[in-house]
This record gives structure tokens, C-alpha cells and sequence, in this order.
């Protein structure tokens, strides 16, 4: 229960019905991607894990650990099992910089620190690793670790504080754009200029951290670098 200024209270679901209502939709129309976010604790997270490994379409994980306002949405039990059931699952984890470096243990402060931690996300157990880099001064890179090459996203910080599900949307997009048949690279790249113009055009919503214009068409410019 929330709103652009607080959190109010986290409540997770039962592990059994989360389950079911997987099952009730995979079974009737299958998706062609999914994505999956905040998941709470430790019993609704091995529940996920399970179902994950009957998937046959792309699977997003954004390893959401934390909200806007700072409320805790991972128990630390929960943390600790991500790399192994569910990480290998996924064909793609986003991590921030907060979520990476619990997740290794290593502090993360430049692009090449972002790449250190994507190369030990992988041999962690993670197939592909983006790591975004939102909170880092300058411009807002992110690092695309998969099938072993690098690819670097850049864009130009935009100044506001209306950044609210930021982090959940750019993994949507990604996770549409692999729908729509697009490789890993280009699925990020293309959901990099959303996310980009979807923070510039903000509507400004609310008291305090509004969300980002879902609405928008993305036409920004992103600098793409493939390195090996």
C-alpha cells in the first residue's frame, strides 16, 4: 500500500495461490515472455523457481529488493537463494547498482566495477546479467553481460525526481521487445530509449517520486557499445 510519498505496508500473497495463478494462465494462453519482480520472501520465491523451470518462453527477472522510499521488498533468506533456483531460470536478470552488489557482496562505483559484478552475477549462476546504472554519477550507462560479450547502453541523465518504477518498467519493456521476437541486445537497446524518454516526458504525478509516461514513444538516441 503506497503512494509517491510512502510506503505504508507490504503484504505477500500465499505462495499456493501464486502458484495457481501461474498455472491458470500458462496453461490456457501461454505467453511468449514474462517477467518477474518484487516477490517477497523466501516460500513465494522457491514456489516461483519451481514453476520457472516448466517455461518455455523468455523469463525477465528484476531482483526487486528494495522500493522507491527505501521499503524492504526481499527478506534477507530470500537474497540468498536467488542465485541459485532462481538466477539459472531467468533468461536475463536487471539488477541496480543496490541489488548487484548485495547480490556479490562487492561495492559497485564505475562502468567497470558494473562489469566486474556482471561477470561474477554469471559465474554465479545468472545467464545474462544487465546491470543498470541509473545511480551512478554522469551519464546513466547500463552493462549488458550475455553469451560472454559486453554491450554498454548510454544515455543522458535526465534531472527530476519522478522516477518511480523506473527499474519495473525498463525490465517490461525488455521483456515485451523479447515477445516481439527481438534478440537480448536489441530488446535492451530499444527498451533503454523508452525508459529514457519515458523519464523525460514524466507527468509529473504526485507529491513525491511520480511515475515515469508509460505512453511515450521512445525516440532518444542511445549509445550502444559491443566489446568483448
Amino acid at each position: 500500500m503506497q503512494n509517491t510519498q510512502r510506503v505504508d505496508r507490504v503484504y505477500c500473497l500465499p505462495p499456493d495461490l501464486l502458484v495457481e495463478q501461474i498455472r491458470a494462465v500458462v496453461e490456457d494462453i501461454p505467453p511468449d515472455a514474462a517477467k518477474i519482480g518484487a516477490l517477497g520472501n523466501l516460500e513465494i520465491l522457491l514456489a516461483v523457481a519451481k514453476i520457472a523451470g516448466e517455461f518455455r518462453f523468455p523469463l525477465v527477472v528484476d531482483p526487486v529488493m528494495i522500493g522507491k522510499h527505501g521499503a524492504p521488498l526481499m527478506s534477507p533468506e530470500a537474497r540468498s537463494a536467488f542465485l541459485d533456483r532462481l538466477a539459472p531460470r531467468a533468461t536475463l536478470i536487471t539488477p541496480n547498482l543496490f541489488e548487484a552488489a548485495a547480490l556479490t557482496g562487492e561495492a559497485i562505483a564505475s562502468v567497470d566495477g558494473m562489469r566486474r559484478a556482471a561477470e561474477r552475477l554469471c559465474r554465479l549462476g545468472a545467464r545474462a546479467v544487465l546491470v543498470k546504472g541509473g545511480h551512478l554519477q554522469g551519464m546513466a550507462t547500463d552493462v549488458l553481460l550475455a553469451d560472454g560479450k559486453f554491450y554498454e547502453y548510454e544515455a543522458a541523465r535526465v534531472d527530476t525526481p519522478h522516477t518511480h518504477g523506473t527499474g519495473c518498467t525498463y525490465s517490461a519493456a525488455i521483456t515485451a521487445c523479447l515477445a516481439a521476437g527481438c534478440a537480448l541486445p536489441e530488446a535492451v537497446r530499444r527498451s533503454k530509449q523508452f525508459i529514457t524518454e519515458a523519464i523525460r516526458t514524466n507527468p509529473g504525478l504526485g507529491k513525491g517520486n511520480g511515475p515515469v509516461n508509460h505512453h511515450v514513444r521512445a525516440r532518444s538516441s542511445i549509445h550502444e557499445l559491443e566489446t568483448e
